[in-house]
């Protein structure tokens, strides 16, 4: 007969975003009831509507709101909650959470707080694994002084780290010895602002190294697996942005030792949860242990896919006092899973972050293609928090396929009225260095450059007659609301001809179109002349079909005037002067990045965490004049030119938000 499995009764998740809705489905499909907690920012969020029951923790602080281990552990209380599940991040590795749990008689879904504690400090975690045999690279630890001192006795690269560290924060290379005192510096700010723990240490810096990790199980039985890897190599600054499994580089022989060694460690601090054992392998294949993330990670979907196994439920049934459900010969890899992290950023503007209102918000409709997401529609995007809006993975035989699966998955991925890295990814997808996997953790920030203007001459390439004429057909043809109709049912026969002017991308255009037989019509941009049809009209999107060929596009509105027309995975903006503009919406700042003025204004709303200038000194175009943490970035404001500081207008720990200058200065004139 087989034994029923222990459940909890009601689950809080004390998280947000896609994670939290994650966490929420899979106790559902479990029968278990869901609490959500949530930022008074976020009180319009999916997660907080997804869930049974909702409660606010505060404003936007995070001390206040998804790091209050007290609030959240009264909300639990009032709940009567059994169980905590912390997601990842936040407060995912505290363990003072796992404390406060144990002290009010609440389960914690993940491991006890021995082996957070250990693996949490990745000073404590080397010296760990050392002792049982993995390899690590060569590293000094101490407090500055003794840093500063002996950093020159590795050869260079080198890197300065967060001890407590994490997501890849709280991490800088130094190529020269001269920087080594600023970037401690800087790096133990990090580390405190984000970790609560400012110790960093410093080890060698692998060149051309491959991220790869092993997912682990462990239970409370004594019981512990690894689900094989996933190769996270694909990253910018620190940050994955695109994984897979299988990894495309490991051997056999490797992959072998590597799990081996995860599961040796995973035995070895008794662990009980799921967990990454995080590796560096080298061009040779030789590999070294970096971290052990005691939590769920981003990228658990692709593990799910491969091996059909549900890491969350798992967890769940886990925490609650079950064996694991499978033993290490139960699991097999199936296929090939890629995963991309679609994120509110530019990357033209080295990945700045992007928060804002969404105008349109569209998931592609693919088979074998699974979304996590924080939204299921347009929403904002908040600049407190990590600028991740969702996951895309895919799944298929081999790499190849799942690749171009991938490609066109994301292409018809619609988000429009912030800037986002999808088009990004789609170029990174399509690079020969990818294809052939000759690539490392660096690729990304070393081939920037050359990726963008990639994707902008691909962009170039897009004959302007699909956006301008796919924009201005939709105009004439779809009324707002649920029914396509016609202008020219409306304006009547006493004018068959209608001009409009537009700017797309800076230029100027002229659109004439007028009415044709059997339905068709006749659009003339410049000097070109074609006869169009429409096959397909629905709210946001159209398809256009001439002689020359069939495109559709997607298109929304602002409330300026524009309009976003997506062609083929590249958006176009396209500006309307015949509109009228909301006045409400209007925030009376022409140039907030402070060129052609005499203010510097933030790029995005944040934090400021350091002010370097006061009233009265003069600095140099490109001094650093202020540093404003957002979405998890310190973000360094510089001089536009030289110049004569007027007025400092905030001060570190104030919010800015682009509504007023952060500094006023006097421009230096040249002799």
């Amino acid at each position: 007969m087989k034994k029923s499995k222990i459940l909890f009764d009601k689950i809080l998740v004390a998280n947000r975003g896609e994670i939290a809705i994650r966490v929420m489905r899979a106790a559902k499909a479990l029968g278990i009831r869901t609490v959500a907690v949530y930022a008074e920012v976020d009180k319009s969020s999916w997660h907080v509507s997804f869930a049974d029951e909702a409660y606010c923790l505060g404003y936007e602080e995070l001390s206040e709101t998804y790091l209050n281990v007290e609030k959240i552990i009264e909300i639990a209380r009032e709940t009567r909650s059994d169980a905590i599940h912390p997601g990842y991040g936040f407060l995912s590795e505290s363990p003072a959470l796992v404390k406060a749990c144990e002290e009010s008689g609440i389960t914690f879904i993940g491991p006890d707080t021995r082996a957070i504690r250990l693996m949490g400090n990745k000073i404590e975690s080397r010296e760990f694994v050392q002792k049982i045999g993995v390899p690590t690279t060569q590293a000094i630890v101490g407090d500055a002084e003794t840093l500063i001192r002996e950093a020159g006795k590795i050869p260079l690269p080198i890197l300065v780290k967060a001890a407590a560290g994490g997501g890849g924060k709280g991490m800088r290379i130094v190529n020269d010895l001269a920087e080594i005192e600023s970037v401690i510096e800087s790096t133990t700010r990090e580390a405190k602002s984000y970790f609560g723990d400012g110790t960093v240490f410093i080890e060698k810096y692998v060149v051309e190294p491959r991220h790869i990790e092993f997912q682990v199980m462990g239970d409370k039985h004594g019981n512990a697996v690894h689900l094989f890897e996933r190769e996270c190599s694909i990253q910018r600054r620190y940050q994955k942005i695109i994984e897979e499994s299988p990894s495309p580089t490991l051997t056999d022989e490797v992959r072998k030792k590597m799990g081996e060694a995860a599961v040796m460690i995973t035995k070895e601090i008794g662990y009980n949860n799921a967990g990454t054992i995080e590796f560096l392998v080298d061009k040779d294949l030789n590999f070294y242990f970096l971290e052990m993330n005691t939590r769920i990670q981003v990228e658990h979907p692709i593990t799910e896919m491969v091996t059909g196994i549900d890491l969350v439920q798992e967890q769940i049934l886990v925490a609650a006092g079950n064996p694991l459900s499978f033993a290490q010969d139960d699991i097999r890899q199936s296929g090939h899973a890629i995963e991309c992290r679609v994120y509110a950023e530019d990357p033209s503007n080295n990945f700045l972050p992007s928060p804002g209102n969404m105008i349109l918000y569209r998931e592609p409709k693919n088979r074998r293609v699974r979304i996590d997401a924080c939204t299921n529609k347009a929403t904002t995007i908040h600049s407190f928090y990590d600028p991740m809006i969702s996951k895309v993975i895919v799944w298929e035989q081999d790499r190849e396929h799942a690749r171009l699966k991938m490609i066109d998955v994301l292409k018809e991925y619609i988000i429009h009225g912030i800037k986002t890295n999808i088009r990004f990814l789609i170029e990174l997808l399509q690079q020969e260095n990818y294809i052939q996997n000759t690539i490392s953790t660096s690729y990304c920030d070393l081939h920037l450059d050359e990726i963008v203007k990639s994707s902008e001459q691909k962009r170039g390439r897009i004959v302007i007659d699909a956006p301008l004429s796919s924009y201005v057909l939709y105009f004439l043809n779809y009324k707002n609301g649920n029914t396509p109709s016609s202008i020219w049912e409306n304006i009547g026969h006493w004018r068959d001809i209608l001009k409009l002017k537009l700017t797309m991308d800076g230029q100027d255009y002229e659109i004439v179109v007028y009415p044709a037989k059997s339905g068709m019509s006749e659009v003339i941009i410049g000097e070109h002349t074609f006869l169009v049809e429409i096959p397909h009209l629905s709210e946001n999107k159209i398809t256009v079909k001439a002689k020359e060929g069939i495109f559709t596009a997607d298109i929304s509105h602002d409330n300026y005037g524009n309009a976003f027309v997506s062609c083929n995975g590249h958006i176009f903006n396209i500006h309307r002067d015949d509109l009228l503009i909301k006045e409400d919406v209007y925030t009376g700042i022409d140039s907030p990045n402070g060129e052609g003025q005499n203010s510097i204004f933030t790029p995005m709303p944040g934090k400021v965490i350091k002010v370097n200038v006061k009233t009265g000194i003069e600095v140099s175009k490109g001094e650093v004049l202020m540093i404003v943490e957002a979405m998890k970035m310190e973000n360094s404001i510089v001089a536009p030119r030289d110049a004569t500081i007027e007025k400092v207008n905030v001060k570190p720990g104030q919010m800015v938000d682009g509504s007023r200058p952060l500094i006023v200065f006097e421009p230096v004139m040249a002799d």
